[in-house]
C-alpha cells in the first residue's frame, strides 16, 4: 500500500529511476520475486537502504517472501508519474535535440514528445521521428493550444533562458534542461527544473580513475 510522503528525499528520489529500471531488467530476465539483499547486491546498495527507500511510500515486500519483481516495479513506475501521460516538446533541433527524439526512448518513460521548435528553415516544416518541426515564432501559441507538460531545452546556452521563460509562461510544469548552463527559475516556484550536465558525470569519471587506487576519498 502506497503512502504520501511529501518529506521524501531528493538522494531517495533519484533512486527511484535505478529501482525502476533494474526491475524491468529483471522482469524482461523472467525473474519473478527477489530479495532486498540481492536486489541490494546487484545495486551496491545494501538491504535496509532499500527497505527504507520504499518504506518511504508504504510497504511493498513480504517477510520471508521478498518482493514481487512485477508488482514493486509497477509500483515504483507509478509513483515517478510513468503513467499519467505527461506529453513534451523539444525547443532546438540541432545535433543534441535531433539525437535525443530520435534515439531516446521518450515513450519508455511515460512521456510523449509532440513537436519539437527551432529557427532554422531548413528544418522547420520538415519531420524527426515523426515529430513535427515548427518555428520558434509558433511556441507561444501552440502552448497556448495543447498541454505540455515538460519541455526539453537543447537551444544554445545564450538563448536558453528566454526559452524557459517561454515555456513557463505556456504553462509547463517542468523544464528538461540540456543548455549546459544553471536555469533558475525565481518566480516559477511550481515549476521543476532538471539541469543535466554531460561533463558533470565525465569529470567525476576523470577523478575516479586518476585518483591513487590507495586513497579512500576521507582525507580531509
Amino acid at each position: 500500500m502506497k503512502k504520501s510522503n511529501s518529506k521524501v528525499s531528493i538522494a531517495v528520489i533519484r533512486r527511484l529511476p535505478r529501482y525502476y529500471r533494474h526491475l524491468s531488467e529483471l522482469r524482461q530476465q523472467g525473474t519473478v520475486r527477489i530479495s532486498s539483499s540481492a536486489l541490494g547486491k546487484a545495486m551496491g546498495l545494501t538491504a535496509s537502504q532499500i527497505r527504507q527507500d520504499l518504506f518511504c511510500f508504504g510497504g511493498f515486500g513480504q517477510q520471508g517472501y521478498g518482493y514481487n519483481v512485477e508488482k514493486l516495479r509497477e509500483e515504483i513506475g507509478d509513483i515517478l508519474g510513468i503513467n499519467r501521460g505527461h506529453t513534451a516538446v523539444v525547443l532546438g533541433v540541432g545535433n543534441l535535440g535531433h539525437a535525443l527524439i530520435q534515439n531516446f526512448k521518450f515513450g519508455n518513460n511515460g512521456v510523449r514528445v509532440e513537436a519539437a521548435f527551432d529557427i532554422d528553415d531548413d528544418v522547420i516544416g520538415t519531420t524527426v521521428g515523426n515529430i513535427p518541426v515548427y518555428s520558434i515564432d509558433e511556441l507561444d501559441g501552440y502552448l497556448v493550444q495543447h498541454r505540455v507538460d515538460i519541455g526539453v531545452i537543447t537551444v544554445p546556452r545564450s538563448v536558453a533562458p528566454v526559452m524557459a521563460e517561454r515555456l513557463v509562461h505556456g504553462g509547463v510544469r517542468g523544464i528538461w534542461n540540456f543548455a549546459n548552463v544553471e536555469l533558475k527559475l525565481e518566480d516559477a516556484q511550481n515549476v521543476v527544473v532538471e539541469n543535466v550536465h554531460f561533463a558533470d558525470s565525465l569529470l567525476t569519471l576523470s577523478y575516479m580513475i586518476s585518483k591513487p587506487a590507495n586513497d579512500d576519498g576521507d582525507e580531509e
